[in-house]
């Protein structure tokens, strides 16, 4: 009992340390109840980056249920697909792959080009697929958020909350029981590639099992994680943390402590989701550009001057003396 005390502890001490010069969003949630069990900055507008994509699975879900696809349906890879940046599978423009492929690589790769291909699919076009995420949003109470496109692909207008995502992930986790599978899965084999989560808590917290991670560097890292421990799910949002591995650590703390003190919590302090005051701050975005990635400003490099051949040809062979050992 008193080790328990202990561990209990350090995680909250973990949690609550001030290590973070901006405070960001985060929530822990129990999404069977619907119970919040932490809670910060949960409305403030963020750019959700490629946690988008778990909207993009619910709807391809949805189409499943309603019967116009089956895991088997074969998925177009488009023009439009093929020109989206990485992270990507790409393909041949007129190439097709099976639904079951394309909500893996959307989940597992995170694949920008795939999440168009299942929305020009299930909505006819990009466009309406969008519609359609905002439609669902709305249905499902997420009141502050707006998608423009179904991969999460920096956009200025595109905006959620931690409040809005943790409704999100309630929906898929309650409508969606049969397809819990894709959220657990951290790797995929694409010929002879084997590609990996960034979700780096399904190989290392214990009961993870899922669901979906996002950078861009207007959010900042971001991730959505679940884990489930003696039947219980808890869900961690965690949005705008300067790196992969605190975006890790903080959502493994967060879960940890509503594991360890879940019963206390509820007990004396919890609301619910809808009852946690709405927040009145002005409805700014958040940006973390020059604090993650900074300026990043593209040179423009002027053309060398002509020297003579001799200075040349020894320049060439200090460069080649230079770069001749792998990096």
């Amino acid at each position: 009992m008193l080790l328990r005390w202990i561990t209990t502890a350090l995680w909250a001490l973990v949690l609550l340390l001030p290590h973070r010069a901006l405070a960001n969003p985060t929530l822990l949630y129990d999404p069977a109840n619907d119970k919040v069990l932490y809670a910060e900055e949960i409305d403030r507008l963020w750019h959700p980056a490629s946690v988008t994509k778990i909207m993009t699975a619910y709807l391809a879900f949805e189409a499943i249920k309603a019967g116009r696809f089956t895991l088997q349906s074969k998925i177009p890879y488009s023009k439009l697909a093929h020109k989206m940046p990485a992270s990507k599978i790409g393909m041949a423009i007129g190439s097709e792959v099976s639904l079951d492929f394309a909500l893996r690589a959307v989940i597992i790769k995170s694949a920008n080009d795939i999440s168009v291909a299942i929305a020009e699919a299930v909505g006819g076009s990009h466009d309406r697929f969008v519609a359609q995420m905002n439609a669902t949003a709305k249905r499902l109470g997420m009141a502050r958020t707006k998608f423009t496109n179904p991969n999460g692909l920096p956009s200025p207008e595109q905006v959620t909350t931690a409040r809005d995502l943790a409704r999100l992930a309630r929906a898929i986790i309650r409508d969606f029981p049969e397809y819990a599978n894709y959220w657990t899965l951290s790797s995929m084999r694409v010929g002879k590639r084997r590609l990996r989560s960034h979700n780096s808590l399904l190989r290392k917290f214990e009961g993870a099992d899922g669901m979906k991670t996002g950078f861009i560097c207007d959010s900042g890292y971001n991730i959505v994680a679940t884990a489930t421990r003696n039947g219980r799910q808890l869900v961690a949002v965690v949005l705008g943390e300067r790196n992969g591995s605190s975006r890790g650590i903080r959502a493994a703390s967060l879960l940890e402590h509503g594991f360890n003190t879940y019963d206390w919590k509820l007990y004396f302090q919890s609301s619910g989701i809808d009852a946690v005051p709405v927040s009145t701050e002005e409805a700014t975005t958040t940006s973390l550009r020059r604090k993650v990635c900074g300026r990043r400003r593209r040179v423009r490099r002027k053309k060398p001057k002509k020297r003579p051949k001799k200075t040349v040809q020894k320049k060439k062979a200090a460069v080649s003396n230079a770069t001749s050992s792998g990096n």
